[in-house]
């Protein structure tokens, strides 16, 4: 799966499932302050990236993921 596809995939979701606003999305995009995004919702983004992906992410996979951009990265490794 390209990155392409990742990026495409994680911003549907967020739109649909989390009701980001499109303009908010970028890959600078701080997940918590931008995008609005608490602890519940990492939550439901794991289960989200394990059904649209099939890998699984623990608590520190998170640890140096802030941006939108990290965030991309993340699945591109695990994906990859």
């Amino acid at each position: 799966m390209n990155k392409e596809v990742i990026i495409e995939k994680i911003d549907a979701f967020l739109i649909d499932e989390f009701e980001v606003e499109e303009d908010d999305i970028s890959p600078d995009a701080n997940l918590k302050d931008t995008l609005g995004l608490d602890s519940l919702d990492f939550v439901d983004l794991v289960v989200a990236v394990e059904s649209n992906f099939g890998v699984k992410l623990v608590g520190e996979d998170f640890v140096n993921v802030l941006t939108l951009q990290n965030f991309y990265d993340l699945i591109e490794r695990k994906v990859g």
